[in-house]
């Protein structure tokens, strides 16, 4: 899939999910899940589920931040073994809820810096930008982007599950590339064969476009009215 439906799909994935975890510890992780928590999850997972496609010198996530991304793209790239290789598969979720959550553990400043990145890639991938002036849609990115992460700093938000919300948002991005014709080789690097779905459609072709990215969207919407307690963080008059 394309960047936005990949990003996309880490929103409704992550505000899917919230129900079923609430109330409840995995892997050691107790969820609690207000309304600053599903805001940041969902960023958070729809940025991570670009991050597999820093293999690809053209993708959304490589793009983003320049010269420091596309590196990384080539380091990725090389190190994984080209692109829907080793970053598709189950072992680099892994690695990168890993990843995440000992650099949780180290440092509440490394973690804000983190978010904030997540969030950017993830407004970039989302489409909060203007192709005829990029400048001024990275300017606008980047302050978009550090407000909420201020807002969400100020309300105290609990990122004690930022590791499993990128390793979750890395699966979500494995699950809409295997219904792609390509595939997903999930268990490189013991077998690079990639597996697929039976019914599956061409990246950025009709079904992406006309079918898949419109119900995301209205996914979202819904998820949001069911979620949030609305009456409650409406002003009254």
């Amino acid at each position: 899939m394309m960047g936005h439906s990949h990003a996309l799909s880490g929103v409704v994935g992550w505000m899917a999910i919230v129900p079923v975890v609430q109330g409840t510890e995995v892997l050691g992780v107790r969820f609690d899940l207000g309304p600053a928590e599903i805001v940041a999850g969902s960023l958070v997972c729809a940025g991570a589920a670009l991050v597999p496609d820093l293999d690809h010198k053209s993708s959304t996530i490589t793009q983003t931040y320049g010269a420091v991304t596309r590196a990384i793209g080539v380091i990725f790239n090389w190190l994984f073994g080209g692109h829907r290789m080793g970053t598709h598969s189950l072992l680099f979720a892994v690695l990168m809820g890993a990843l995440t959550t000992a650099l949780a553990l180290w440092s509440d400043l490394a973690v804000q810096v983190f978010v904030f990145l997540l969030v950017g890639i993830a407004f970039n991938g989302l489409g909060f930008g203007m192709d005829k002036n990029k400048v001024a849609a990275e300017v606008i990115n980047a302050m978009g982007t550090a407000g909420i992460c201020i807002a969400l700093y100020a309300n105290g938000t609990n990122y004690t599950w930022v590791g499993l919300a990128v390793a979750f948002g890395c699966l979500l991005h494995f699950v809409g590339d295997c219904i792609t014709d390509m595939g997903c080789p999930l268990i490189w690097p013991i077998s690079k064969y990639r597996i697929g779905s039976p019914i599956s459609f061409k990246a950025d072709g009709v079904v992406e476009r006309k079918v898949v990215t419109p119900l995301l969207s209205i996914a979202i919407v819904l998820l949001s009215v069911y979620l949030f307690p609305w009456q409650e963080m409406l002003p009254k008059y």
